[in-house]
């Protein structure tokens, strides 16, 4: 599934295009991906400028003056910038086609959403994918002292306590499991056992691997290619992802695999306590 640096690479990689550009037309092969596209939407879009892009965790934001088209990438799904006329493949079930290039929704497994809030329903954070939201792990009010001070009553392990979102947004699975090795932590610990200290390690791990990955284009695995289709390769760096039986590139020990709420955790039990 793609990330928060996979969804900020393609980010970085429309907004040179479509920004400040008109919808011509929207294309809409299918009713919808994994709920239906809105009712109405190409006449709500078309003739409107697309003022900027943004991102809130995993989903990409194109904002209008009269509201916010909403995407979000599912399992399988990536966003290209495309001549206009190109064909489309079968798995190409959504095209915003803009005055100089198209820009193209493709999603094999049909996970991914494209959804409007309008203007008129609010302030777009109180939409019910974004309202429950936690902090953006590259911003400022993402700091140690919030992660210490928000586990003191959670029991669970700090794996699964970052996955939920609910504290910091977007550190999915690659991510956080690079990032707790970084910070030397073991996936299987109790969140309300970790230090302010640690926490505070743990915050400069995750910021450092999330920026790192951007500037790689992400991690590419199956399906995963940016804005011009060109693959990331973040994933040749991963210290413990993905790398269960091989040698830690630090101490030499042994990788663990271990499943945590059906997800895969990678660890060292040697450089992670």
């Amino acid at each position: 599934m793609p990330e928060l640096p996979e969804v900020e690479v393609t980010r970085l990689g429309v907004t040179p295009h479509i920004e400040g550009q008109a919808v011509q037309q929207v294309v809409m092969r299918r009713d919808g991906l994994r709920w239906p596209f809105p009712a109405h939407l190409a006449r709500t879009l078309k003739g409107q400028v697309i003022r900027r892009t943004g991102r809130r965790g995993k989903y990409l934001l194109l904002h209008f003056d009269h509201g916010c088209l909403i995407i979000h990438l599912g399992m399988t799904g990536n966003l290209r910038i495309m001549p206009l006329n190109t064909p489309p493949q079968k798995h190409d079930h959504f095209d915003l086609i803009l005055s100089t290039c198209l820009m193209r929704l493709t999603d094999p497994r049909r996970f991914g959403a494209v959804l409007w809030h309008a203007e008129e329903d609010g302030e777009l954070e109180l939409h019910p994918l974004l309202r429950k939201l936690g902090v953006e792990p590259l911003e400022a009010d993402f700091t140690g002292q919030l992660m210490f001070e928000q586990t003191r009553n959670r029991g669970a392990a700090i794996k699964q306590v970052l996955l939920s979102g609910e504290i910091v947004v977007g550190v999915g699975n690659i991510y956080c499991s690079e990032s707790l090795f970084r910070a030397g932590i073991s996936p299987k610990t109790a969140a309300n056992r970790i230090s302010l200290k640690r926490y505070q390690s743990l915050e400069l791990s995750i910021r450092q691997v999330m920026r790192e990955a951007i500037a790689h284009g992400g991690s590419t695995l199956k399906d995963f290619v940016g804005a011009d289709g060109k693959t990331g390769y973040f994933q040749q760096s991963y210290f413990v992802y993905d790398r269960a039986g091989e040698a830690c590139r630090v101490c030499q020990g042994t990788i663990r695999h271990i499943v945590q709420g059906q997800r895969s955790s990678f660890y060292c039990v040697n450089c992670q306590k």
